[in-house]
């Protein structure tokens, strides 16, 4: 089976984990009905749950690991990353031909119907160019990444895979025009299922790779001191790596850089901290750490600014995950997020104030610019629920995102 992949606008360790994702069981939401389980499609699923337990609960959905994957020759998809994790894998690369499109066909394709299935539909499309948003943006639907990714997931196992497709056809069947699930089920019966069993630690395989010094003091990666008392055995030393300069091998995740995770002369990764995890105790990524380091001034010794950038990165995700809603109408809310006040933090003896004008003068930066693009939430609201009165969606019985209704969407235009 050879599966076509391409991805736009991404990293190369997105396309890796990416990779492992379509290799392993997608999890169904526990909002979306019994028609979305693995269990209700038309797979030999209790063949396949005999051999794979994590199937159990699986979203109705392929579970693939491809032979082949074709990709543009972006720097992405033939990075050191990506290629590692397709040995890892036992997948193979095929760079398509410069300048071919119709080598990648199938994968272009899919591009355009996602947009015309599925991202016109959604409140706040832009098409191609964000001028076509229109005057009266700040009234309509605002989405955050993980929202979208959730609608995106959905619409996927509920619309997607139960499509007929016309490039889908069975030899006994010619004439008829299969779903992807159809598809899958027929080539399981041909070909079998085999799980991959991955564990955390191929995961972290995956990661981007750095290779830095140890240090008296610990690891630097972007400004940031990572220590742990497992490294002092091998503070100053060179490491066995072969054409590293003596630097040792960091696997790193750019969507969470509380932590680094080194390899050591046992050859496992090991997980070291971020000197000042305790403090910042939500994810954050390499994007916000950057518009951080631009908004917080320098005043002290290398060790200062980072406690300082800590408490100015602390104060901002606290405030950015304060209660706030997501509505579809602005009269419903009572501040937008972009201007939400900061939530206040009592005094803690033994505990850093967070940085504030009043605390830190000329230190605290302004956060008056919207950092949806930096930060990736789910935001809660505000009454507890969400409401999706005219979104085209239907409301799910235990919260969250309920199922997509294209009837609904309709009658909005």
């Amino acid at each position: 089976m050879t599966n076509t992949h391409r991805q736009n606008d991404t990293d190369h360790h997105d396309a890796a984990l990416l990779l492992a994702e379509m290799a392993v069981p997608h999890p169904a939401r526990p909002t979306w009905p019994a028609a979305l389980h693995l269990s209700r499609a038309e797979v030999p699923y209790q063949r396949m749950l005999s051999l794979d337990e994590r199937l159990e609960g699986a979203a109705a959905r392929p579970v693939i690991v491809p032979e082949t994957i074709v990709v543009d020759r972006g720097k992405i998809y033939l990075s050191e990353c990506l290629v590692a994790a397709c040995e890892a894998l036992g997948v193979s690369v095929q760079p398509a031909p410069p300048r071919r499109p119709q080598a990648k066909a199938v994968v272009e394709r899919t591009f355009g119907a996602i947009n015309g299935l599925f991202c016109q539909h959604v409140a706040g499309h832009t098409g191609s160019n964000p001028l076509r948003r229109g005057k009266d943006v700040a009234v309509e639907a605002r989405w955050t990444i993980p929202q979208l990714q959730d609608f995106l997931d959905e619409w996927i196992t509920a619309g997607w895979q139960n499509r007929p497709h016309d490039g889908l056809h069975h030899p006994v069947l010619p004439k008829t025009s299969l779903t992807p699930n159809q598809m899958w089920a027929a080539l399981i019966t041909l070909s079998g299922y085999v799980p991959l069993p991955l564990t955390g630690a191929d995961y972290l395989e995956l990661l981007p790779v750095r290779w830095q010094p140890i240090t008296d003091r610990g690891i630097r990666l972007n400004y940031r001191t990572y220590n742990h008392d497992i490294l002092t055995p091998h503070r100053g030393q060179r490491s066995p790596a072969a054409g590293k300069d003596g630097k040792w091998e960091i696997h790193h995740n750019p969507h969470d850089a509380r932590q680094i995770f080194i390899r050591l002369t046992d050859g496992q990764l090991h997980e070291i901290p971020w000197i000042h995890r305790d403090h910042v105790h939500q994810p954050f990524n390499d994007a916000l750490w950057h518009h951080i380091q631009t908004e917080v001034e320098q005043r002290g010794d290398r060790d200062q600014h980072e406690a300082d950038l800590a408490d100015a990165l602390d104060q901002l995700l606290r405030r950015t995950r304060g209660p706030a809603g997501t509505d579809h109408d602005t009269r419903r809310r009572k501040t937008p997020l972009a201007s939400s006040t900061a939530t206040h933090l009592p005094d803690v003896p033994g505990q850093r104030r967070p940085l504030t004008a009043e605390t830190a003068p000329g230190l605290a930066p302004d956060w008056s610019e919207s950092l949806d693009d930096l930060i990736g939430v789910d935001v809660a609201a505000e009454t507890g629920t969400i409401e999706l009165e005219g979104t085209g969606m239907l409301p799910a019985d235990t919260g969250g995102y309920g199922l997509w209704d294209a009837e609904a969407e309709a009658e909005q235009w």
